[in-house]
């Protein structure tokens, strides 16, 4: 997945102003307690990095 189809699912799951704000501020423990925009920048998969926002936020099986 590119970070790219990664930044449309926030926006479309989320709204795109909140997902903005999701991925610079919310720390996920599932990834290593490091945002999701931490996350991509130090090479995390975007497909991982979206798997992990799904599971935190409940995001339903369809949408993921």
């Amino acid at each position: 997945m590119r970070i790219t189809v990664f930044r449309r699912l926030m926006a479309e799951e989320f709204g795109a102003m909140r997902a903005e704000t999701l991925a610079s501020d919310h720390v996920l423990s599932g990834l290593g307690g490091r945002t999701a925009d931490q996350a991509l920048r130090e090479g995390v998969p975007a497909k991982e990095v979206w798997h992990e926002v799904c599971a935190e936020f409940d995001v339903p099986r369809e949408r993921r």
